[in-house]
């Protein structure tokens, strides 16, 4: 592709010769003079300078270097948009493979690839364009809207509703039991039946072996637009808002709310029954067992205010010359305390 033409497609200012040919996408250390790359961050401007790359993808105010530029607001989403335009993922054309077995009662839409050994259960309803990778189960009653794409061994549990344009890498579990226990008369623990389903909006993507519980009661909700990464872990009766973010190995217990463009940062985790506003961040392995405010930023286990906590975690590596620091005062206090106090100290006064 000519540099020109990409640079027409991402609705980028090209400042360079538009008749170079571009043939593919890589990071700046490892981009060749056939292949473009972007700077985002200020930290790698040097990079930038010293870049074997054809074209690099800046911000419109980005200093002049000697490769040419496509100069655009956000160069990491074009830079993304990019790669779609040179990577072309594993297609799948329509079809029902032989070993599937879907029931009768089952509505799969039209163009659906349905690969090995998925099962689909009874009243199934499933819109067009579907794709179902080898494994793939989805139980009854479950319904789930155009464009749906489940990788290897991803589950849909009985009676979840997902939107179109879902995604779900492998071994994700919609659906789930959650973790719902009584103690009986005899203390034992008697498992509560979870009734309610996942209700999942669209163009939400699940991540590898993430878990999504149904409720107890009600509904496990997530808004559209939602992001959730590997190994999440979302509890029963939980509502999660619009366009947020479950990064890495992130818990929300049960009945827990997280608002809309939320970022819970890997390992981070939020007690049940808690609130996260509008907009807040979690930092990484940060914990909260109470509410957050909207567009907070909460650092730390127990969490607390993102600001406050990087000043306690300054004084804390801090804490071994203070200490001596104040060993050395202690003992200048008690040698003048004991000088005062010694036989004949105020003599000089008489």
């Amino acid at each position: 592709m000519k540099l020109g033409e990409l640079a027409s497609r991402l609705g980028a200012e090209l400042r360079g010769d538009a008749e170079l040919e571009v043939t593919g996408v890589k990071g700046i250390e490892d981009a060749g003079p056939t292949e473009i790359t972007f700077v985002a961050n200020p930290r790698y401007t040097a990079l930038a300078r010293a870049t074997h790359a054809a074209a690099v993808l800046v911000e419109p105010d980005f200093q002049e270097i000697s490769a040419a530029t496509l100069r655009i607001k956000n160069p990491y989403l074009a830079f993304s948009r990019a790669l779609g335009l040179f990577y072309r993922p594993p297609t799948y054309a329509p079809g029902i493979h032989p070993t599937a077995v879907i029931d009768a009662t089952a509505e799969i839409g039209a163009g659906a690839h349905i690969g090995a050994y998925v099962v689909v259960g009874p009243q199934v309803r499933l819109g067009p364009h579907a794709t179902l990778l080898p494994h793939v189960v989805l139980y009854s009653g479950v319904q789930i809207g155009s464009h749906f794409f489940a990788h290897a061994h991803s589950v849909v549990r009985e009676d979840c509703v997902l939107g179109d344009h879902v995604t779900l890498e492998n071994g994700a579990i919609i659906g789930a039991d959650g973790f719902g226990f009584a103690k009986n008369e005899l203390g034992q623990w008697e498992k509560i039946p979870q009734s309610g389903p996942v209700r999942m909006g669209s163009r939400v993507d699940v991540q590898a072996n993430a878990c999504i519980d149904r409720a107890t009661v009600g509904a496990t909700e997530i808004g559209d637009g939602t992001k959730v990464d590997n190994l999440v872990q979302v509890g029963h009766g939980s509502r999660v808002g619009e366009n947020t973010l479950l990064c890495g190995q992130v818990g929300v217990a049960g009945s827990s709310v997280i608002g809309s463009n939320v970022i819970l940062a890997g390992q981070s985790a939020v007690a049940g029954h808690c609130t996260i506003g509008d907009g807040a961040v979690l930092t990484a392995q940060s914990a909260v067992s109470h509410d957050v405010p909207p567009g907070k930023m909460i650092s730390g286990s127990p969490g607390f205010d993102n600001r406050v906590w990087l000043r306690a975690v300054t004084i804390f590596q801090r804490l071994p010359e203070l200490l001596k620091r104040l060993d050395r005062l202690e003992k200048q206090v008690n040698v003048s305390s004991s000088a005062d106090t010694a036989p004949g100290a105020d003599r000089g006064s008489k």
